[in-house]
C-alpha cells in the first residue's frame, strides 16, 4: 500500500466538544439508517397511489440500499481525500434534495430514481461520519463508548423508522416519510462546520476510481433484479440467466479494475487484517438476515393483523427500545471481554428471534402472543451484533484507513440487506403464489403468512452461518487485545497483525 503521511486533522480536545460532535454524527447516522425502513409502513399506501405491483414494492427499499451500499466505498475514499467534514456536508445536501424529490414523486420511476439518489447521498454521509468518529475518539474505552452510542442509534434506526413511518403516514401522508429528512439534513449540514473537526488522509492522490464504483453498483443491482424477478420469469428462464451472467461479468470487471487501478476503490491490501476480513463477511450476513425482518413484519401487521400504519409503527417501539438498551450493554461488554463473544451472542439471538417469528399464525394472530417476544429477542441480537461487528471492523486500522474501513463495513451490511431482501422476498412471494395456485382452498392471509414464515427461517439460517463464521474468522487474540487496551485506558491503537 502507498505510504501515507499522518492525516491532516483539527482535533477536538474538550469532552463537551466531543460529545456535541458525537451527538451530531449519531443523529445523522440515525436519519440515514431509518430511511432504509421508514418507507416499510408506507409501502401499501405508496403501492396504491403510484400503482406498484407487490413484487416491485421491494424496490422502494432496494433502490436506496443498493446505491447506498454500492457507492459507500467511493464515499469513504472521497471523505479520506477531500475532507471528511466537507463530504459529510455535501452528502447531507444531496440526501436532502433527493428526499424532497421523492416526496413530490408522481410515478413509480420518479420515486425509485429519487430513492437511488438518496442512497448516493447516504453513501457519502455515512462513511464520512463514522471515520470522523474513529479519528476523533481514541481507540479503547473512549471509542467503545462512542461506537456503543453509534451502534444504538444505527440499530434502533430500523425499528424507529417503522414507528416514525407509521405516525407520518397516518397523520399526514406517505410523502412525509421522505419530506421529514429535509429539515433534519439541512440543520445537520449547518451545524457541521462549528461542531465537527476536519480531517483527511494525504496520500498524494485525488483518484476516486469511478469505473470501480459504477461496475460494482450496476453489477449488484442487476444481481438483485435477477433474483427479484425470478417470481415472474423463473430461475431457468433465458431472461434470468442473462441477468445473472451480466451481473457476474460486471462484478468480475470490478475485481479486475481494482487489481489494476493505482489507487483502487477497495485496496485489497486492507484485507491483510484478519479481523477486518471476518467482520465484513459477518456484517454481510447480518444485513442478509435482519434488514428484511422489518419489511415482512410491517406487511404481516398490516396485511394479516390489519393494523393501521400508526398502530404498526407503535408496535415497533419495544424493538427500538430493546436495541438501544442492548447496544449500551454491548459497548460495556466489549470493553470487558472484547468484541467476539458479544458478536456471537448477538447472532444467536437474531437467529432465535427469526425462528420465533416464523411461528406467526395466518389467522388468529396477536401482537402480544406472536410478535412481542421475538421482537425483544431480535432487538437484543441486533444491538449486540451491530456494535460488536462495527468495533471489530475498525479495530487496528490506521487513521488514513478510517474512511475505507468505515465504508467497507457499511457496504457489507447494506449490500447484505439488499441481497437478503431480494432473496427472502422472492422466497416468500414464490411460496405464497404456489399455495394460492395449488388448487387447494387456502385463505389469502394464510398463504401470505406461510411465505413470510419460510423467509424468516432462511433468514435465521443466514444468522446461524454468521455465528459459525464469526467463531472461525474473528481473531480471539485481536478481541482480547482490544479489551485489554480498553480496560487499561491505553489510547494507542491496538495492533492487529496481518494473517
Amino acid at each position: 500500500m502507498t505510504s501515507v503521511s499522518a492525516p491532516t486533522t483539527t482535533l477536538l480536545h474538550s469532552p463537551r466538544a466531543k460529545n456535541l460532535a458525537l451527538a451530531l454524527l449519531a443523529m445523522t447516522q440515525f436519519v440515514v439508517v431509518i430511511d432504509a425502513s421508514i418507507v416499510n409502513v408506507a409501502l401499501p399506501s405508496i403501492g396504491s397511489h403510484l400503482h406498484f405491483s407487490r413484487t416491485d414494492l421491494s424496490w422502494v427499499v432496494n433502490a436506496y440500499t443498493l446505491t447506498f451500499g454500492g457507492f459507500l466505498m467511493l464515499g469513504g475514499r472521497m471523505a479520506d481525500l477531500l475532507g471528511r467534514r466537507r463530504m459529510f456536508i455535501v452528502g447531507l445536501v444531496l440526501f436532502s434534495i433527493a428526499s424532497f424529490a421523492g416526496g413530490i414523486a408522481q410515478s413509480e420511476g420518479w420515486l425509485l430514481a429519487a430513492r437511488a439518489v438518496q442512497g448516493m447521498g447516504a453513501a457519502i454521509v455515512s462513511p464520512a461520519a463514522l471515520s470522523i468518529l474513529v479519528t476523533t475518539f481514541a481507540d479503547g474505552a473512549e471509542r467503545n463508548r462512542a461506537l456503543g452510542i453509534w451502534g444504538a442509534v444505527a440499530g434502533a434506526g430500523g425499528a424507529a423508522g417503522v414507528l416514525l413511518g407509521g405516525i407520518l403516514t397516518s397523520g399526514l401522508s406517505w410523502r412525509w416519510v421522505l419530506f421529514v429528512n429535509v429539515p433534519i439534513g439541512i440543520a445537520a449540514a449547518a451545524l457541521a462546520p462549528r461542531t465537527l473537526p476536519e480531517s483527511r488522509a494525504d496520500d498524494g492522490s485525488r483518484s476516486f476510481d469511478l469505473p470501480g464504483a459504477v461496475t460494482v453498483t450496476v453489477g449488484l443491482s442487476l444481481l438483485v433484479y435477477a433474483i427479484v424477478d425470478t417470481v415472474n420469469d423463473g430461475w431457468g428462464s433465458t431472461a434470468t440467466l442473462l441477468r445473472l451472467a451480466g451481473a457476474v461479468v460486471l462484478l468480475t470487471a470490478f475485481l479486475i479494475i481494482e487489481g489494476r487501478e493505482r489507487h483502487p476503490l477497495m485496496p485489497f491490501s486492507i484485507f491483510r487484517l484478519r479481523t477486518l476480513r471476518g467482520a465484513n463477511i459477518v456484517g454481510l450476513l447480518i444485513g442478509m438476515s435482519l434488514f428484511s425482518m422489518f419489511f415482512f413484519i410491517s406487511l404481516y401487521l398490516q396485511d394479516v393483523l390489519h393494523y393501521s400504519p400508526i398502530k404498526t409503527g407503535i408496535s415497533y417501539l419495544p424493538l427500538a427500545v430493546g436495541i438501544i438498551i442492548s447496544a449500551g450493554v454491548a459497548s460495556q461488554l466489549i470493553t470487558r471481554v472484547g468484541f467476539k463473544m458479544p458478536l456471537i451472542v448477538g447472532l444467536l439471538s437474531i437467529a432465535g428471534g427469526l425462528v420465533w417469528f416464523a411461528q406467526v399464525p395466518g389467522t388468529g394472530g396477536a401482537f402480544l402472543a406472536d410478535v412481542l417476544g421475538p421482537s425483544i429477542l431480535a432487538a437484543v441480537g441486533l444491538g449486540f451484533a451491530f456494535v460488536a461487528v462495527t468495533t471489530a471492523a475498525v479495530a487496528g486500522t490506521e487513521p488514513h484507513e478510517a474512511g475505507l474501513a468505515s465504508g467497507l463495513i457499511n457496504t457489507a451490511q447494506q449490500v447484505g440487506g439488499a441481497l437478503g431482501l431480494a432473496i427472502l422476498a422472492t422466497i416468500a412471494n414464490s411460496r405464497t403464489r404456489s399455495l394460492l395456485h395449488s388448487g387447494v382452498a387456502v385463505h389469502a392471509s394464510v398463504a401470505l403468512t406461510k411465505g413470510f414464515d419460510r423467509a424468516f427461517l432462511v433468514g435465521a439460517g443466514f444468522a446461524v452461518l454468521g455465528v459459525i463464521l464469526a467463531a472461525l474468522l474473528i481473531s480471539s487474540r485481536d478481541s482480547r487485545e482490544h479489551s485489554d487496551a480498553a480496560r487499561s485506558g491505553d489510547a494507542a491503537a491496538v495492533s492487529v497483525p496481518a494473517s
